[in-house]
């Protein structure tokens, strides 16, 4: 069982910068990978940003391409969200997850999951 703790989220201005930490219970391996996931009211959830420990390969949604950047601490049990040029769009409880085998942004694959933290963007 991997428990997963979300924090860094807050009320910030359009423009702005926040940055996301997620610490993973247990010190994982190279077979998982973590993402990174968000859920505004009235929404579905949906996918923001994967890292890969053994290939430190990243994904991204469009949407915040070119202004979010998921990495990992050496530990291997953190993961970060430096997020910038905020929009107010960009509103939602954001949730760390994790899986372990394979790689992609399916949220039905992922075996793990924070219990989120609040991001709001005001215009």
């Amino acid at each position: 069982q991997v428990q997963l703790v979300e924090s860094g989220g807050g009320l910030v201005q359009a423009g702005g910068s926040l940055r996301l930490s997620c610490v993973a219970s247990v010190r994982t391996n190279s077979n998982y990978a973590m993402g990174w996931f968000r859920q505004a009211p009235g929404k579905e959830r949906e996918f923001v940003a994967a890292i890969h420990w053994s290939a430190e390969v990243t994904d991204y949604a469009d949407s915040v391409k070119g202004r979010f950047t998921i990495s990992r601490t050496n530990t291997k049990n953190t993961i970060l969200l430096q997020m910038n040029s905020l929009k107010p769009e960009d509103t939602a409880v954001y949730y760390c997850a994790t899986r372990k085998t394979g790689w992609g942004r399916n949220i039905n694959n992922y075996d793990y999951w924070g219990q989120g933290t609040q991001v709001t963007v005001s215009s």
